[in-house]
């Protein structure tokens, strides 16, 4: 429990050691010092990401379905993706994603809103962006990646929400921070 007397006292890391580090996360073992009790933690580090919401003219949103392999099944989602290094700008991710996912691209990016992912062992930052005015560009999926663009109804979307049927975190803040700020 948090009191005045250890809040004094700051989370000190004593040691770092990797574990394994992949295309996506690096995997450290972190053994730390919480207010006099020495304690390991698992921590993972991701370069960060960028993700787009785009308005079509009409209104509707679009998303990309695709195949998730951590939860064996496709997820409809914004469209989005890791930077390519640590000091990529995200609003250069943001634009980059946009139209290699959907094959639109635009001028006009809006910044909505930081999101971290999973606070507890993850440090991924995810940068949401705004995206009007659109027009054609190219799609240039990964080699990898097999996606499906899909328009929809805001309040479709909300309703797949409620319902438990969109879990996809930056894709369920995206959409209700925009239906928040701009739908009221």
């Amino acid at each position: 429990m948090l009191n005045a007397e250890n809040a004094e006292k700051p989370v000190k890391l004593i040691e770092r050691t990797k574990r394994y580090e992949g295309r996506v996360i690096t995997v450290y073992d972190d053994y730390v010092d919480v207010a006099g009790h020495k304690t390991h933690w698992d921590f993972i580090h991701h370069i960060g990401a960028a993700a787009v919401l785009p308005v079509l003219e009409d209104g509707r949103l679009l998303l990309v379905r695709q195949y998730r392999h951590a939860l064996g099944r496709y997820t409809l989602e914004i469209p989005a993706g890791k930077r390519d290094a640590e000091d990529e700008d995200f609003l250069a991710c943001a634009k980059r994603e946009l139209e290699e996912e959907t094959g639109f691209r635009t001028d006009t990016l809006e910044f909505l809103l930081y999101v971290n992912t999973t606070v507890a062992f993850l440090d991924e930052k995810i940068a949401i962006y705004l995206a009007r005015d659109l027009k054609k560009g190219q799609v240039r999926w990964d080699e990898d990646e097999e996606l499906g663009v899909e328009a929809w109804g805001l309040s479709d979307l909300q309703q797949l929400i409620y319902e438990g049927k969109m879990t996809d975190g930056k894709t369920v803040a995206a959409i209700q921070t925009y239906a928040a700020k701009y739908r009221r």
